[in-house]
């Protein structure tokens, strides 16, 4: 019996057949995984089989949120889609922030998986538990905020919460995100998933309350979370105000803001162009996912030239590196606007940017010609033709057809050792931090499940020098591996299971993160964990995904590095002459599978440790 926190129920809806139910979820699947990511994972892993076309009606697209959505807890609006994703073949996790999530639940649901296709465009209208089946022809083709107002002016209702794909998705790109609001669940592909289905969109609305354990118990521990907050000298003082964007003057002096694709990290570094004295020159206000007192996202204006008049909610961090610092380009009012097109077209802008930057790199080096590229002149600094490739990527037109499915897929095709100048993990294209000069970031990149994803094991010991479990030498191997072993359990377990927005964590909350989200879990729902038990939620998820990969044939092999930062020291910059060399990364490895109970020769999770986290099922599954 749910006190409070969840709903208790699961909608399943079939595309194929147009039908839903609900189910009830499990108290025993909630207590061991709380929510969010973890009930991702865990009902991918037991109803999505193993070798299942992710473009298929098999595969599953998952919508899950955490105990903390939609209560007063700061922070927590935030939700999980998790699928198979068409760009790795291993698990897709992407969380996002917004409204959509509050309203999901306010409409009764914790999770909310989706299977089948549907034979024509559709979308799904949710109000209350009430499910519809809607004709999608007349949105089908638009960009993600015309979709969103035209199915509002439909249901006659403009509070309602709309995620929904655009060209790209539609397309089945594999580096097509989700969007709602202008909130993005990008990476990993989702996107091209909704596509496949011919589900243009799901749209809410929802009146329910939600109800907690204790108010008493939850006003006292989110007093300590916001007494963590305005203490903070990094939150209200400068996140506050600047967002993620703040951090690309920290990279930049840290030597590890990379650029041109990764061959002029510390060379070119654009601050005086991209950092925060020109970003407030074009910022015009802020925007905050529902019950955030924060308010992170930033909105910008371009002023200049053709792309004057153009707003976006960002471009965070990573867009400024992967429309500015890995395509060598230094005009801010084109991050602006590719920043804006991107989510208008549903392109997750991390892949779309490591793709276009690529793709100059080959172009400057004779690979590629103005044959290849129907004349495009793609050199590092084109800002011109970035824009053009994004529009051709979205809609596989000329070489975006080349680009649109990742720089693994595209490296394959092309040949002439084109794959040494691909930058990704498992398929995923690198975000924006140079792990020659910061470790333990490297071996998070090489190990996390979804690839390289700087969210699922943020190594903020080394980007903000915060000593948390321990100081950390960014240059230094030693005790890497069971750093990133902490940094994936507890961030899986505090921001994306609960769920919890992912960078309030390093910015505030880590002396207390553990301890805060025990005392948070009692008092929302009633269910008691030691910090201890906290952290053993982040390890049973996280060991869950890599099973999943493991039964999709991923290898130890997988768990490495692109090339040019195993074999080139950086040449300029704090960070010159580094790099993660093979034996260093070895060393990092070794140690990591050693902490984590894997088998040092393949990388599996033993028997023992999945008996240990009570997955005694998936050992059986995996044969071990």
């Amino acid at each position: 019996m749910y006190k409070g926190g969840y709903r208790g129920k699961i909608l399943r809806i079939n595309l194929t057949v147009k039908t839903s139910r609900e189910e009830e979820l499990p108290l025993e699947v909630a207590r061991d995984f709380i929510g969010g990511a973890g009930f991702g994972i865990k009902y991918l892993f037991d109803e999505v089989k193993g070798g299942t076309d992710q473009l298929g009606p098999d595969n599953k697209l998952i919508y899950s949120l955490g105990p903390f959505t939609g209560t007063t807890i700061p922070c927590a609006s935030r939700m999980a889609v998790t699928s198979k994703s068409p760009l790795t073949n291993g698990v897709g996790v992407s969380l996002t922030g917004g409204y959509f999530p509050v309203e999901l639940k306010r409409s009764g649901y914790d999770v909310l998986i989706v299977e089948g296709k549907a034979e024509k465009p559709t979308y799904v209208w949710i109000k209350d538990g009430e499910v519809r089946f809607r004709d999608a022809g007349k949105v089908w083709g638009t960009q993600t905020t015309d979709c969103q107002q035209i199915i509002k002016d439909e249901l006659n209702d403009q509070n309602v919460r709309i995620s929904c794909i655009g060209p790209a998705g539609e397309n089945m790109i594999r580096i097509a995100c989700i969007i709602n609001e202008r909130r993005a669940a990008g990476r990993k592909g989702l996107g091209a998933v909704m596509g496949a289905k011919n589900l243009k969109a799901i749209a809410l609305r929802g009146t329910g309350s939600i109800d907690v354990a204790s108010k008493e118990k939850l006003k006292a521990a989110i007093g300590e979370m916001q007494k963590a907050m305005k203490e903070s000298p990094l939150l209200y003082p400068q996140f506050a105000k600047i967002g993620t964007p703040m951090v690309v003057d920290l990279t930049c002096a840290l030597g590890i803001f990379p650029t041109k694709n990764w061959s002029a990290t510390g060379e070119f570094a654009p601050v005086d162009q991209l950092g925060v004295e020109a970003q407030m020159t074009r910022n015009v206000g802020s925007m905050h996912c529902y019950g955030c007192p924060v308010g992170c996202s930033q909105l910008k204006l371009a002023k200049t030239g053709s792309y004057a008049g153009t707003l976006t909610e960002g471009p965070e961090y990573e867009t400024m590196y992967s429309f500015g610092g890995q395509t060598g380009v230094d005009n801010m009012d084109s991050v602006i606007a590719g920043d804006r097109l991107a989510d208008e077209l549903g392109l997750d802008t991390i892949s779309a940017g490591v793709a276009i930057g690529f793709a100059m790199e080959l172009f400057e080096k004779g690979i590629l010609t103005t044959e290849d590229t129907g004349g495009l002149q793609l050199n590092f600094g084109n800002h011109q033709a970035m824009l053009t490739l994004i529009h051709m990527m979205a809609f596989r037109e000329g070489i975006g057809d080349l680009l649109c499915d990742g720089v693994k897929a595209a490296a394959e095709k092309i040949g002439k050792g084109a794959d040494k100048y691909a930058i990704h993990v498992k398929g995923l294209e690198l975000p924006a931090y140079d792990v020659r000069g910061a470790k333990a970031q490297g071996l998070n990149f090489a190990t996390a499940y979804t690839g390289a994803d700087h969210n699922r094991g943020y190594a903020f010991q080394e980007i903000f020098d915060i000593p948390v479990p321990y100081a950390a030498d960014r240059f230094s191997t030693e005790k890497k591996g069971e750093l990133t072993k902490w940094n994936q359990d507890v961030q899986m377990a505090v921001c994306d299971c609960p769920t919890m927005c992912a960078f309030i964590l390093p910015m505030a909350l880590m002396p207390i993160s553990t301890q805060n989200t025990a005392a948070l879990m009692e008092a929302a729902t009633g269910l008691t964990y030691t910090p201890e038990e906290i952290e053993k939620v982040g390890e049973r998820a996280n060991n869950l995904a890599k099973a999943f990969n493991v039964r999709e044939g991923f290898t130890q092999a997988d768990d490495t590095l692109p090339e040019r930062l195993i074999t080139e020291p950086l040449q300029s910059g704090a960070s010159k002459g580094h790099l993660i060399s093979k034996d260093e990364l070895k060393l990092m490895l070794d140690e990591y599978y050693r902490v984590r109970g894997w088998d040092p020769k393949t990388s599996i999770p033993t028997r023992e440790k999945l008996v240990e986290l009570g997955l005694g099922y998936v050992a059986d599954q995996l044969g071990v």
